[in-house]
């Protein structure tokens, strides 16, 4: 197979960052760090893991970074919006995600990185004021020419050879759907006439995707998500993903709910409730950006079950989510999930989890891969929604056609699949049934059909 044409990765890369709180801090610190050689990009699969290239009795098997042509981490810089004027030096002593000698190692990389002015509305964003004066725009068309001249300081100044956007910032009220939404024009409308549908995490989406930027979007807020930004990137040639990183409790969803559907056990009920402390849970006790993490969350499970074509083993399922707001826990987040299962004979069982884990701990190094992913897919010329990234997103963006993918096995064979025909590599099926067919007529085995490989995905 032929690889894709990629424009060459030199140069900085300059990294984005709507919201500079725990999330965007512990990123920036790990990359600084690992400038020093000081820090392991764990959870990283762009830097660590292996991905497999033809045969299994070829045995090749690079790291990604060494065979797809990625930007490298020295290449970084940063740049950000926030409510609160904190440099990230600042954001993070105050999240205290990373030990105290962790930060200061860094501490003047991170204090170089100071938030520009944001764009905020109360009626999206209701238990945070800002700290840092808002952007004094005389509507929604002006706030997002205001953040474009940020950017092209940014740039400027920062001598980024390209850039990428990824939303770190907090969870908005989910906007009604509305007329501004449907075409490109219309939504140009809409911001001129500051239509109440347009949230500030649209503003900055329409901001980058105008100007040709890749865009990730890591929280559940509608974003870039709407016809008229599709429309839009595909315009301008722009790569865009998401939405919602995906870290704790649905990542833990993503891989067990799979097991359940592959072994034909059935689900009576899926109880999860969480706690946290940091300025996410502060945001999350608001009812309105409550019910749209909460619609993140609980999409998975249908998603993955499929009770339509399984109501026996999954038509009637209660599922049940909590977030709950407590400042002592931090950004150490726990969950609890209880899942009451049906077994051989309809006889019940029970599996119980208790994750404890630091939310921004598995959220940075999904902010590097995206970063990365996403100038690889400007660079080959690949606009508009990238499916192929879902891996990293609790509710994926894909073609309104079409269900989003949850499960995470089958997300991560996408992805490496995905970078497989970017480096004009055959993609892999995993049946084997080629190793044992040929050689069983005493001939060598040989390659599948590329076209068969990618039509039994």
């Amino acid at each position: 197979m032929k690889a894709l044409k990629l424009a060459p990765a030199g140069g900085r890369l300059g990294v984005l960052l709507p919201g500079m709180g725990a999330v965007a801090s512990t990123f920036v610190a790990g990359v600084e760090l690992m400038k020093k050689e000081r820090g392991a990009p764990i959870g990283s699969l762009s830097q660590m893991q292996a991905i497999r290239l033809g045969r299994r009795d070829e045995n090749r098997s690079p790291r990604i970074k060494d065979c797809v042509p990625l930007a490298r981490p020295g290449e970084l810089v940063f740049g950000g919006w926030d409510l609160f004027p904190d440099s990230l030096l600042e954001a993070a002593r105050k999240a205290a995600v990373l030990p105290r000698e962790t930060i200061e190692a860094v501490a003047e990389d991170l204090d170089a990185v100071r938030p520009m002015a944001p764009v905020w509305d109360r009626a999206y964003l209701r238990n945070l004021t800002p700290r840092l004066d808002p952007k004094k725009a005389r509507n929604k068309w002006e706030a997002a020419a205001l953040l474009r001249e940020d950017i092209r300081k940014f740039q400027r100044m920062s001598g980024a050879k390209r850039l990428v956007m990824i939303w770190c910032g907090s969870t908005e009220v989910l906007p009604t759907p509305g007329p501004a939404h449907r075409s490109l024009r219309a939504f140009e409308r809409g911001l001129k006439a500051d239509a109440p549908e347009i949230p500030p995490s649209m503003i900055y989406a329409y901001a980058a995707i105008s100007m040709g930027i890749p865009y990730a979007n890591g929280a559940p807020n509608l974003s870039a998500d709407v016809p008229a930004l599709v429309e839009l990137a595909q315009q301008t040639g722009a790569p865009i993903a998401g939405k919602d990183f995906k870290t704790g409790q649905t990542l833990m969803k993503t891989a067990l709910a799979p097991m359940l559907k592959a072994r034909m056990l059935g689900l009576s009920g899926w109880y999860s409730a969480n706690i946290l402390g940091n300025r996410d849970g502060e945001v999350l006790d608001d009812p309105g950006s409550f019910k749209t993490k909460e619609k993140s969350k609980m999409s998975v499970l249908d998603g993955i079950l499929d009770p339509k074509l399984y109501p026996q083993l999954y038509g009637s399922y209660h599922h049940k989510v909590r977030i709950d707001y407590y400042p002592p826990r931090g950004d150490a987040k726990e969950g609890w999930d209880n899942i009451d299962i049906m077994g051989w004979l309809g006889m019940p069982m029970q599996i119980k989890i208790n994750f404890l884990c630091r939310d921004s701990i598995l959220a940075a190094p999904i902010v590097l891969d995206l970063a990365l992913f996403l100038d690889l897919a400007k660079r080959a010329g690949m606009s508009g929604v990238q499916e192929w990234l879902s891996f990293y997103f609790k509710s994926p963006q894909c073609r309104p056609d079409l269900r989003p993918e949850h499960d995470l096995f089958i997300q991560h064979w996408k992805l490496k699949n995905a970078l497989r025909l970017i480096m004009g590599e055959s993609p892999l099926d995993h049946a084997g049934l080629d190793y044992y067919d040929a050689t069983a007529n005493g001939q060598r085995p040989g390659r599948r059909d590329p076209e068969l490989a990618l039509a039994s995905r």
